[in-house]
């Protein structure tokens, strides 16, 4: 029922777009015009990164809107694209976006490249899906957005053909993104807010605009469109929770202290609060890592005054506690699992082995009694690159029946999270 009635959404959307697809079309046109003037600046470059070369400042700003984890496939070419995104209505692959003219974007002028990024518009007049996050995007500086271009061009070209979209009907219309385009894109560059310091500025232009994390962790309607009322709140993306990052106590991140949240950012992990993994552990590894100290700083002063949201699963006060028992049969199955293929790592009291990223006491993962990330972690493992001390976890996807899996997550959600853990073999099935 909920299918069918999204659905007939999307086609009364589909309708409306037919009737005012050609208005679209102008405005759009027009409203470029008058970006080509626009000089509206972002908070500039942080103090402590001593370059004044565009190339320079362009990498920098291409790490911060980590342009990497969606246009590099593991082990592929720099930009070259490929990057799959499974989304409920099929599938979306990232283009090459190296200077390559025949597959990238090396005959795209500076005028296309800024249209791309502050209206979803590709050089040939395509509407771009806004899993490309130009509806965050567009509040950037048309001079930052020259700098990241540089730099890309700058890059050695490769030459890598786009692979064709998988998108079920009616979502495979790409002219009906044109309504929700008038619908949701907010086409206007970032302003500094008069009354907030220059280090929230900075870090509202880092986290709105360059690093988009509202597109992970907002909320989202049933057009796929962000709540802008619940910002920040949490969202579930590809089978992994963005957790809520608002100044909520309970819910959100209000009760970590600046110097976790600094650690969390630039290191991809606190102890007794969680490990980056998945989509979160890409974000760090390519690029909160590569900020300086200062921006760090700016982004920790922002998220310290987004509004609290009361949204999401409760979070763990970042202590760790004492080991919750377990019982039952299913409860048996998963301690006896995590003896036999945990415990050498991660200890039976969930302080971890030889270092504190294996640690579980406490963790937002394992607080969690849907283990929605705890359950991505053990089917598909996790790594994580950051400094010189790449730490990583292997799959056990393959070794374990759902059933199995299942148990385990359980186990250990109560032992380690003190939650009553929900899961069922079907739940990880449709998880794989």
């Amino acid at each position: 029922m909920k299918i069918g009635r999204a659905l007939g959404r999307v086609v009364g959307i589909v309708v409306l777009a037919a009737i005012i697809f050609g208005g679209y079309a102008f405005m759009t046109a027009s409203h470029t015009g008058d970006e080509r003037t626009a000089q509206t600046q972002g908070t500039g470059t942080p103090p402590d990164l001593a370059v004044k070369e565009v190339l320079a400042r362009g990498e920098y700003l291409a790490r911060a809107a980590d342009c990497a984890a969606c246009h590099t496939v593991p082990g592929g070419a720099d930009f070259a694209g490929g990057v799959a995104f499974k989304l409920p209505f099929g599938t979306l692959y990232s283009p090459n976006i190296t200077a390559d003219k025949a597959t990238g974007i090396g005959d795209w002028s500076d005028e296309d490249f800024v249209r791309a990024m502050h209206a979803g518009v590709d050089k040939e007049g395509h509407l771009l899906y806004p899993a490309f996050p130009y509806t965050s995007y567009t509040a950037l500086s048309r001079d930052d957005i020259l700098a990241i271009k540089a730099y890309l061009f700058s890059l050695p070209v490769v030459q890598s053909p786009a692979r064709a979209n998988d998108l079920s009907f009616p979502y495979n219309q790409r002219w009906a993104l044109s309504l929700w385009n008038v619908m949701f894109l907010k086409k206007e560059r970032f302003q500094p807010e008069h009354g907030k310091s220059e280090a929230w500025n900075r870090g509202a232009y880092l986290a709105t605009a360059l690093g988009h994390c509202s597109e992970c962790h907002t909320p989202r309607n049933a057009a796929f469109a962000m709540k802008d009322g619940e910002a920040l709140a949490g969202e579930e993306l590809q089978g992994w929770r963005a957790y809520n990052i608002t100044s909520d106590k309970t819910h959100g991140i209000g009760g970590w202290s600046d110097q976790e949240l600094a650690d969390y950012l630039s290191k991809g992990h606190v102890a007794g609060r969680g490990t980056a993994s998945g989509p979160m552990g890409e974000v760090v590894e390519h690029s909160l890592q590569y900020l300086t100290p200062s921006d760090i700083s700016a982004l920790v002063t922002y998220l310290r005054d987004v509004k609290p949201q009361p949204i999401g699963a409760p979070v763990s006060s970042g202590q760790p506690g004492n080991t919750v028992a377990a019982s039952g049969t299913e409860a048996g199955l998963g301690e006896e699992l995590f003896v036999g293929a945990c415990a050498s790592c991660h200890l039976d009291n969930g302080q971890g082995r030889q270092t504190d990223y294996a640690a579980l006491m406490g963790t937002r993962a394992v607080s969690d009694p849907h283990a929605t990330n705890l359950t991505q972690i053990i089917l598909h493992g996790s790594q994580l690159n950051v400094g010189h001390q790449p730490v990583s976890m292997p799959s056990f996807g393959q070794a374990y029946s759902d059933a199995e899996i299942a148990a385990l997550s359980n186990y250990i959600v109560k032992h380690f999270g003190g939650q009553q853990g929900a899961l069922s073999a079907a739940d990880v099935a449709a998880r794989r």
